[in-house]
């Protein structure tokens, strides 16, 4: 214990870092995360570089430098560009536009207009990226460089801080106060259970002598879910830098990143950082000159949505079936290899760098009172603004959906929430100013899970959600104990059964002792969240589950089994369009007079609907 003097002088990096970034002149960021790339943001770059070598460039630079960075996180708005010299934020940039942003912006200092964000609140053009409205109400930690540095590049990532804090704890070489610090701050674990991240670290480093890992979690099965990716691809080196110092805390030197084989560029991304580290001495032996060594491997997953969970994730590392083992023993006990083992998710661990940079007594500042800190979402469904956020703790559903997300698409009614993926439930009107934190969720019978928030409008069909969500569980249970792979088998077929209308209200009581048997019974945590849809949908929307069984009646006309096509005779011209174009001939009628629907043929396609250019036909 006792200072140590280091052989790299973070500061002075630090300063070679941001005179090598300053010297890069007009700096242009083009989002280069996985949905980008999707959308062209390749060509948009290479575009711009092909410009690039011409341009007079504005405000004092005499050069240009294009940045593919991480994800921005305002997805449905890429290919994004920002050019932060000229406090520009272009949105859904193709190639073409890359030479009128090129002549009229940079050359003549003129924004193209029509490339800009449009408030769907004010009908208005939005020019700095702040007074968008999706950003403008975030508070970004862990997600605070993705978007804005070359992922690819340490230098890059140093001039914004990166290992600094990982110096800092090397030169104090006191393991104990850093996991004070945690503890001190409330980090809880970001991945859906919110276990207390310190105190997680205490048990792990109570178990001295001998061998321990540290293990990154960063699998992300739930449908939908990006937080992490996000993180992988956008700032590798704070992940790299978190693992490290949690390390050097609990005595491991030696650490896995569990990665699912899906996230190609995350998995690039992280090779490239975990090199340029190495070959600057943050990792490896005797990292900037103190005895502390530390290795990072990655472990490419193969997408089983059960390796999430910590012990089946431990099994598939080892080289065995992804299938979760009983507890106790704890992985801070008896983990990797046998050995006690430290897993955390990406954004926990992403988390930790500005903790130690910035102090517990800042991090605690944003949250509520048992949930500190800020949390990533990855807010989906019918807003008008999808993408990755990022929030302090706490921050309601309102705010999330109406302020960040600019409100329900299509001046919508909105119905409710899924948050938590499969593993979360159903939230509603009533929950919309309900403080998002840890326990308020499970006081609602959600959970804030890994982080999806899906958003449904009026024309969601409730029972369908919990259909789907219970598929997905159904079909990623890993069939290791009976509650789960028998429990949500029946749960499914239940809900099959409502949906096609063949439902009866002892079916409800049914479902509902499942629910509660696989909760109880269930092996691991996912089969234990897995009825929560289920649960929470009845609890807020047992009437929709009466309609399709009294009634026969899907409200929101979504269940195909449910729908009644009809042709309103007084509006039918009798063209024959609907008979002519209707798959299984349940339309009949003569020209010029009205046509009927056989109900015993329809099959509910929906083809007449289109067809008919009198809007004669109508579904209920």
């Amino acid at each position: 214990m006792g200072t140590k003097t280091l052989n790299i002088d973070i500061k002075e990096e630090q300063k070679r870092a941001l005179e090598l970034v300053k010297a890069q002149g007009l700096r242009v960021l083009v989002c280069n995360g996985t949905g980008c790339i999707a959308n062209g943001s390749n060509e948009v770059i290479a575009r711009f570089k092909e410009l690039g070598a011409d341009v007079a460039i504005l405000s004092q630079k005499d050069k240009m430098t294009i940045v593919p960075t991480g994800c921005h996180g305002f997805c449905e708005q890429g290919v994004l560009v920002i050019i932060p010299d000229l406090d520009i934020t272009y949105v859904k940039v193709k190639p073409d536009d890359v030479d009128e942003i090129v002549d009229s912006h940079i050359r003549k200092g003129v924004p193209v207009e029509r490339l800009l964000y449009t408030s769907p609140k004010t009908g208005e053009h939005v020019h700095k990226n702040e007074d968008i409205e999706f950003y403008a109400r975030q508070s970004r930690t862990s997600l605070a460089n993705c978007g804005n540095i070359n992922a690819e590049c340490i230098d890059e990532a140093i001039a914004v801080g990166a290992y600094e804090a990982l110096s800092k704890v090397l030169v104090a070489n006191n393991p104990d106060a850093v996991i004070e610090e945690i503890e001190k701050s409330g980090l809880r674990g970001r991945g859906g259970g919110g276990f207390p991240t310190g105190r997680k670290w205490r048990f792990t480093a109570a178990n001295k002598g001998g061998k321990s890992y540290v293990v990154c979690n960063g699998d992300e099965g739930d449908p939908g879910a990006f937080m992490d990716r996000s993180v992988m691809e956008g700032d590798p080196h704070k992940l790299l830098e978190g693992m490290a110092i949690a390390g050097f805390a609990i005595g491991a030197d030696e650490a896995y990143i569990y990665v699912r084989a899906e996230y190609p560029l995350a998995i690039k991304r992280l090779k490239i950082a975990i090199k340029q580290a190495e070959e600057r001495g943050y990792l490896g032996k005797n990292i900037m000159g103190s005895d502390f060594n530390f290795d990072i491997h990655i472990k490419e997953g193969a997408g089983a949505f059960v390796c999430g969970e910590e012990t089946a994730l431990i099994a598939s590392i080892e080289g065995e079936r992804g299938m979760p083992r009983p507890k106790p023993p704890f992985p801070a006990n008896k983990g990797l290899f046998g050995r006690p083992t430290l897993i955390n998710n990406v954004e926990t661990l992403a988390n930790v760098p500005v903790i130690i940079l910035k102090g517990a007594d800042w991090f605690s500042s944003f949250g509520t009172e048992t949930s500190k800190g800020t949390k990533t979402f990855a807010l989906t469904g019918e807003v008008n603004n999808t993408g990755l956020i990022e929030v302090p703790m706490g921050t309601t559903l309102r705010e999330i959906v109406f302020d960040i997300g600019g409100g329900i698409r299509n001046g919508k009614k909105f119905k409710a929430v899924q948050i938590g993926g499969p593993s979360g439930g159903c939230l509603t009107e009533e929950h919309l100013d309900l403080p998002m934190d840890y326990d308020n969720l499970i006081k609602a019978g959600a959970m804030v899970g890994s982080g999806g928030l899906v958003v449904m409008n009026e024309d969601t069909c409730i029972v369908e959600v919990a259909r789907f969500f219970m598929h997905f569980t159904q079909n990623e249970s890993c069939g290791k104990c009976v509650p789960c792979r028998e429990g949500t088998k029946n749960m499914l077929k239940i809900l099959e059964k409502i949906v096609r209308g063949q439902g009866e209200m002892k079916d409800l009581d049914t479902l509902e002792e499942l629910a509660l048997a696989v909760k109880e019974g269930s092996l691991c945590g996912l089969g234990k969240t897995a009825p929560n849809p289920v649960l929470s949908t009845l609890k807020y929307f047992r009437d929709e589950y009466i309609a399709h069984i009294k009634e026969k009646r899907c409200p929101a006309g979504v269940c195909s089994a449910l729908k009644t096509i009809r042709i309103e005779e007084s509006e039918c011209k009798g063209c024959t369009k609907c008979a002519r174009i209707c798959p299984v001939g349940a339309i009949s009628g003569t020209v010029k007079n009205p046509h009927k629907i056989d109900q015993s043929k329809c099959i509910k396609c929906g083809a007449c609907l289109d067809s008919c250019p009198f809007k004669a036909i109508k579904q209920a």
